[in-house]
């Protein structure tokens, strides 16, 4: 494998990781309700999520998702009802909570790591198009020779790697806005829109029946 493959990958890598999305979504959703602990350990979650997708993807599992539609359509309309709970139930529990909110006098934490954790895992590996992404996109900049095993494993540890840095500088970024996103106003509308584009993410999922790679 060539220098300027590796480069090329690692830019496409870098490009498709800062392009915003739900993921981004999601931390900024952690970092509100359990501050940037939670929002640092659901992007670990997400990272653990991609590490799963790519040793599947080295392994050739997530060849099944191409070849088989009904174990895509499957996983992707598992992955939609799960966004659309998360969004579902963020904007249920803002819309009940907000005639109690000027009692209180501070925000409870209503985002504890192991759940962010959890959240962001479960996104990930209910999510089939990061399984066809590596399945798309890996053999584009792997060697035809033997060994190339280990050139997937580095390909899929640069992804992974670029991830949870920005992944970190995120959840930083949304942790110096925090003084203005914890206010009580700004906070509530704030995750009445995250949760709403939760809802957006979960409805694009289930109907977008499109390409699969």
């Amino acid at each position: 494998m060539s220098g300027g493959s590796l480069l090329a990958f690692t830019l496409a890598a870098l490009l498709l990781t800062i392009t915003p999305g739900l993921d981004t979504m999601m931390l900024l959703r952690m970092v509100l309700g359990g501050g940037r602990k939670a929002g640092l350990v659901g992007g670990f979650g997400t990272t653990l999520g991609c590490l799963v997708w790519g040793a599947a993807s080295i392994a050739g599992l997530t060849a099944l998702l191409v070849a088989s539609r009904p174990a895509y359509d499957g996983l992707r309309y598992a992955g939609a009802v799960y966004l659309l709970w998360l969004g579902g139930s963020a904007l249920w529990t803002s819309w009940r909570d907000r005639g109690h909110a000027m009692a209180r006098p501070t925000a409870p934490e209503l985002v504890t790591p192991w759940q962010a954790m959890r959240i962001g895992f479960t996104t990930n590996i209910l999510n089939p198009k990061i399984g066809v992404f590596y399945l798309s996109l890996l053999p584009q900049f792997l060697p035809v020779e033997a060994g190339s095993t280990g050139w997937a494993a580095l390909l899929v540890g640069i992804h992974v790697g670029i991830g949870q840095v920005w992944q970190v500088v995120v959840v930083w970024l949304a942790g110096q806005a925090a003084v203005v996103l914890t206010r009580p106003r700004v906070k509530r509308w704030t995750e009445r829109l995250t949760a709403s584009v939760l809802i957006g993410f979960g409805l694009k999922v289930a109907f977008d029946s499109g390409a699969r790679g």
